[in-house]
Formats: structure tokens, sequence, C-alpha cells
């Protein structure tokens, strides 16, 4: 009942949601600094008694809902910011920013959170507790929710949380998730080879780091392969390497830059000081002195079964067996909610966003240019988020 009661509300205000996303698609911002879009959300949210707070360090706010009566509270998550590429969808709003376009799906994210907080507030005199509406910018890449946490935006921390990220080559109106960890961490790493150069045709006069350099890309592989069980996947990838000046000169240095990406805290701290040695080692037998750094990334996100038990009663409840989906596998992307969920019991989900008639396997996914959503969905992303805050308020984790 509850359920269908949300999903008739959402549809209700189909043309708000819709609306909003659009506003927000065609004048995308980046980084932690989104006040247009976040003046959007205040606009459309103008008319709701909303108690609103605002970061010192960001443009990150939360907009507080009181129920009629004290009780539990929860948070529900949209993030802001876009991407620093070019849009090529065509669409009528398209992007109207030169290199900037919303293709992650983060327009969307927050004009369904807008959504669920209209839903709720039509709601308000049956919820015992609060609501707070987290809208946060500085997702890709950025902290932006570190950044609000560091603020004092969340405090006191809530009682449960919940997000919810749209994915365009994903089953239509399909809610997925699954518990334990569901995104991994990703940290920067940087080797930098150090060596004595020379000239091209005596290598012998010299300790020419390139070498040392491919074969510690070589030598991670394996180590990642025989140090560590593939059960918990790991991945370190080198995507860069800079070494050289001119043909024919061996350097004295050569840099390597990568991402590791690991799906448990143990893991994360035990590939690091691999690396170190790997890289290390190899660098020595070849006459050469490694140089290892590490900037740490988003840490791995981790859903508590109970919320997405919840979550899973509430998919199925809005669209029978085909509304959810237990995913097999984490996903070995990251996500900055993990920063939330380090200190808050809940969870993120996945909803599907291709259209109806489409085949969702070969739509394009999100960071793609030509990134595009069935914006029919979205009400049903509003009502999913406000029935798992109605939910969480009148029963906890039971």
């Amino acid at each position: 009942m509850l359920t269908q009661t949300m999903l008739e509300a959402a549809r209700a205000i189909e043309p708000r949601i819709i609306a909003l996303r659009r506003a927000i698609h065609a004048e995308p911002e980046l980084g932690l600094e989104t006040p247009l879009t976040l003046d959007k959300v205040r606009s459309e949210l103008a008319d709701l008694p909303l108690e609103w707070r605002f970061g010192k360090t960001a443009t990150g706010a939360v907009a507080l809902l009181k129920g009629a009566r004290p009780g539990r509270s929860v948070l529900l998550r949209g993030d802001m910011d876009a991407l620093p590429m070019e849009e090529h969808t065509g669409l009528p709003f398209a992007s109207a920013i030169a290199g900037r376009m919303h293709a992650c799906g983060h327009d969307t994210h927050t004009a369904m959170l807008a959504g669920a907080a209209r839903i709720l507030t039509g709601k308000r005199d049956e919820l015992a507790g609060e609501v707070r509406f987290m809208f946060q910018p500085g997702e890709e890449g950025f902290h932006g929710a570190r950044h609000m946490i560091d603020d004092g935006l969340l405090d006191p921390l809530p009682e449960a949380a919940f997000a919810l990220h749209v994915m365009p080559n994903a089953p239509h109106g399909q809610v997925a998730g699954r518990a334990g960890a569901m995104m991994a961490a990703a940290d920067a790493l940087d080797i930098t080879v150090t060596g004595r150069g020379g000239h091209a045709s005596m290598p012998h006069d010299t300790r020419d780091p390139v070498p040392a350099a491919a074969q510690i890309v070589l030598a991670l592989q394996a180590m990642i392969t025989r140090r560590f069980d593939a059960a918990e996947a790991t991945v370190v990838t080198i995507t860069r390497l800079d070494a050289g000046s001119a043909h024919n000169i061996i350097p004295d240095s050569a840099r390597l830059r990568g991402t590791i990406r690991t799906l448990s805290p143990e893991r994360r701290t035990a590939i690091r000081a691999a690396i170190s040695e790997t890289a290390n080692h190899v660098a020595r037998a070849h006459g050469c002195e490694a140089e290892i750094a590490f900037a740490d990334g988003f840490p791995v996100t981790i859903n508590d079964a109970r919320a997405v038990a919840m979550g899973e009663d509430i998919a199925r409840a809005m669209g029978r067996e085909a509304g959810w989906q237990a995913m097999a596998h984490p996903l070995m992307g990251a996500e900055d909610f993990s920063y939330v969920l380090e200190k808050v019991p809940g969870a993120m989900f996945f909803l599907g966003v291709a259209h109806a008639d489409a085949d969702c396997r070969n739509a394009c996914s999100i960071h793609s240019s030509r990134m595009v959503v069935d914006e029919s969905v979205l009400p049903k992303g509003a009502a999913f988020l406000a029935a798992c805050a109605a939910r969480f308020l009148d029963r906890g984790w039971d």
C-alpha cells in the first residue's frame, strides 16, 4: 500500500520532476561549486516547509523535513555536479555550456530527490521523525560528500541513509543492489623510477629507468594474480607512462601513474604494501630506485544488509519480480556516497533508465557523450526514495 501511494504521488508531479531535470541538464556545473543547480532546486521546493542548512567549503545543502511527531531520522542523497566533456545527444535541452555535460545522471538524481521531498512533504502529517535531503556537489572526484560531512551538515548523524544512481544501460525501471561491497575504493598511484641517463647508443653506461618501469607494470599484474585471492576482485591499472625527451636520450627517470581498485578496507591497505615492495625490488634489480606515492580516492561503498532487504521489498512491490535485480558482483567503479555509508548504515541502489522498447545492452553507458535516459522512469525513482524514507521512519530496520 505504501509503495503504490508513493508511486501515485510521484506520477502526479512527473512534469515537475522532468522540468527540473531538464533545467539542470541544460546548465551543468562542475566540482564543488554548483550554485546555479542549487538555486534551481531551492526554487522548485520554495513552497515547501523545509529547513535549509548550507555548507562552508562547497555548495552542498541539506533540507530538513520534520514530521508531525518525533521519531527516527533518515537521509536521502542526490548529487548535483556534471562532467567536463562535450555532449552529443542532440536533445533539445542539451548542455548549453561547451565542455560540460550531465553524463552520469546527476541531473536525474537531483530531480528525483526533489521529487521525493515534495512527495514526503505531502505526507508530513503521517511521518514520525525527520527526513534530510542531501543535495551534494563534487561527486565526480571532488569528495563532495566528505566536504559536507566535515562542514557538519550531517550532524547529528541520521540513523539511516539511502541513495539512487541511474544506469542508462540497465533494464527500464529495474532497481538493483547487493549487501556488502557495492562499489570499489579507487585510489591513485604514482611511481617515479630514477636511474642515470645518457646516450641511447651506450645504455651500458646508464641505469635506464624505462625498462625498469616497463617491468614494474608487468610485475604489478603478476603480483595481483599471485598474491591476492581472485575471489575478491582487485584491479591495478597503469594508465600513463612518461619518460624521455628525444629518440636518442636515455632519461634520468620514468614516471608511472594509474589507479588501484579494491573491495575492502583490509585489501586497500594490503595492496599498497605489496605495490611498494614490488616496485622497489624491480627497480633495484635494474640498478634504479623507485619512489611510490598513493593518493586516497573514495572508500569502498558498503551497503548494510538490512537496508538492501528493505530496498528489495520496496522495489518488488513497485515492479513485482521484474522490479528487482540482486547483483552477483560489485562494480569496480567508485562512489563518494561511501563516505556517508562509513558513518551511517544504509545503501545505494541502481535504477535502470533504458527506454522500455530498447535493447539496454546496446545503450550508451554513463560517462558517454551520447548517454540518454528514459525520463518516464524518474517518478519511480522519486517514489522509491520516498518509500525508503517513510518505511524506515515507520518501522526502522524491522
